[in-house]
Parts: structure tokens; C-alpha cells; sequence
């Protein structure tokens, strides 16, 4: 069995720069070759019990000790740090930089040049990040359509952003690259949406051409108690569309969503329940379902 070598506590959690770590008189250089140090990006270590734990927030520090001044942590990087989630631990972090500064490529750095004035730039747990303006900005004009509107929503949901101030924003930036898909984004982005699988479903059934839906809609019953809020709804012709995540399976929820169906369909609502599976293995099908229901209804 190894045994492992005493870990100065400065450097048990958190990534470092091992020449730092080296000058500080921490580690050695042959400390950092043996089996308790995994190196990360070109001379940036972590411990590797934090290594098995480590998310894309561990990787954004790790690559945030790499950042040349002006640079800053961006895209969908900033959106995690920002709260919004949306990026697994394996995907390469982005990194926003003056155009003049050509770093060396790496696998799990994704580098981004272009201007970046001061004023877009925060200091998120001393780490330099794209504004959440900015970073909606940013994710919008370059990401998918889909993942795009994903990601704005994700921002605008954590209130940090509000879509006029965006709006506002991109009116100052015509010129910029990407604006077709920006404009393009902001038209279906929708601040209430709750969740990432939310908004894939709306945009599944807006671009199937059938009438976009509302969002949290809440709904009363004739006593004008309130009985549930629907994820997307369309009042006038009372049909309510639900995404399922794996969380309705427990025990507790399932037992007041099946309460809340049943007041639904008692005050005339039909209401239409889908999963993961049904909006992204079977798209098609899933259209033609809320097609049906809003001909029943109309």
C-alpha cells in the first residue's frame, strides 16, 4: 500500500500553481511527480482526493491561475459560477482573452479572443468572470440556438439578468459577431422558466409551428383557490404541460402530483406530462401529442 506524503493544508482543497507552491517551499518538484498530486492544466496541481471531487468549478479555478491580465473566466463557465449549472466537470472551461494574447491550445481550455472592457469583467470568489450581462451576451450569439436559449434562460432565471437590460445591452453591440442569432434567441427566451428541460420542451413545441405556450401559468380553480401552476400552459383552451424530472418519482411529490392532477381534470384541465425521454429521444412524437390536444380543445 502507498502511503502518501503529508499535504500542507494550503494546498489540500483547492488547484495551485506548482512553481508558487515550490517557492513557497510547500511541495518539491519530485513531491508534485508522485502519486498525491494530479496535474491539471501545464503547471497547475490539485490534491487528488480533491481531484476525484472536483466539478467544472474546480476546473474554472484551476484554469482562472493560467488568466493573463484583462482575461477573464466566460460562456458557459461563467454561467456555472453565475449559478445557472448547464456544464459537466469534463467539458473544457472558456476562457475569454484580449485579442492580442495567443495562448498555447489545450484540451480543456477553451479560449475565447475578443474585447473585454473592464466594466464586464466581476470578481466572483476572487476569481475574474464575465459579468452576468455579459456572459448572457456572450452565450447567446455563440452557443446552438437551442443550447443558447437554454442558457439565456438559465441566467434570466437567476435573476441576475433581466431581458430588457440584455436587450438593451446587445442594441449598444450591432456590430458584434453573432447578432442574427442573438436577436433570434431573445425573442424565444423566457425568464420564468424553471429549468434547462423546460425550456428545451417549449422550444420543442414552438418549432413544430404550434402556438408558443405560457410559462408558470397558475391556475384556479372556480372558487379562485389556486390548485397548481403548470410549466407551460395554454389558458384558453385549458391544457397544461408538464416536464416530469426524475425528482416527481419521490414518494412525497408523486402523492401531491397526483392530488394536483386530479384538481386539474376536475376543473377542466388537460393536462400533458412528459419526461426527458419523450423531448429528446422522441421529439416528433412528443409535437404531434400537443398538436392533438389543442385540436380537442379548440
Amino acid at each position: 500500500m502507498v502511503r502518501l506524503p503529508r499535504v500542507p493544508a494550503q494546498l489540500r482543497y483547492s488547484p495551485f500553481r506548482g512553481r508558487d507552491a515550490v517557492a513557497a517551499g510547500l511541495v518539491t518538484r519530485r513531491m508534485l511527480a508522485g502519486p498525491a498530486w494530479q496535474p491539471m492544466l501545464p503547471d497547475v496541481y490539485v490534491h487528488v482526493d480533491a481531484f476525484q471531487r472536483a466539478d467544472h468549478g474546480t476546473w474554472c479555478d484551476a484554469a482562472a491561475l493560467l488568466l493573463p491580465e484583462g482575461g477573464a473566466i466566460g460562456g458557459l463557465s461563467a454561467a456555472y459560477l453565475w449559478g445557472a449549472g448547464l456544464v459537466d466537470a469534463h467539458e473544457p472551461v472558456t476562457m475569454v482573452l484580449p485579442r492580442a494574447i495567443r495562448p498555447k491550445p489545450h484540451p480543456r481550455l477553451r479560449i475565447v479572443r475578443s474585447n473585454l472592457p473592464p466594466d464586464d469583467v466581476a470578481r466572483l470568489d476572487g476569481l475574474a468572470v464575465t459579468t452576468p450581462l455579459r456572459t448572457a451576451f456572450d452565450v447567446a450569439r455563440s452557443l446552438p440556438r437551442v443550447e443558447a436559449v437554454v442558457a439565456v434562460d438559465a441566467l434570466l432565471g437567476k435573476q441576475m439578468v433581466t431581458l430588457p437590460k440584455l436587450i438593451d445591452y446587445a442594441a449598444g453591440r450591432s456590430r458584434w459577431r453573432g447578432m442574427p442569432r442573438l436577436r433570434e434567441v431573445l425573442a424565444l427566451a423566457e425568464p420564468l422558466t424553471e429549468s434547462p428541460m423546460e425550456s428545451r420542451l417549449r422550444l420543442l413545441i414552438v418549432d413544430a409551428g404550434l402556438p408558443r405556450p405560457v410559462a408558470q401559468h397558475e391556475i384556479f380553480n372556480s372558487k379562485g383557490r389556486l390548485l397548481g401552476r403548470a410549466d407551460l400552459a395554454y389558458p384558453g383552451w385549458r391544457i397544461a404541460i408538464e416536464y416530469e424530472g426524475d425528482h416527481h418519482r419521490e414518494r412525497d411529490r408523486f402523492r401531491q402530483d397526483v392530488h394536483r392532477l386530479n384538481a386539474l381534470r376536475a376543473a377542466g384541465w388537460l393536462v400533458l406530462r412528459f419526461t426527458a425521454d419523450d423531448v429528446l429521444r422522441h421529439p416528433d412524437r412528443t409535437a404531434r401529442q400537443v398538436a392533438h390536444a389543442i385540436r380537442e380543445r379548440r
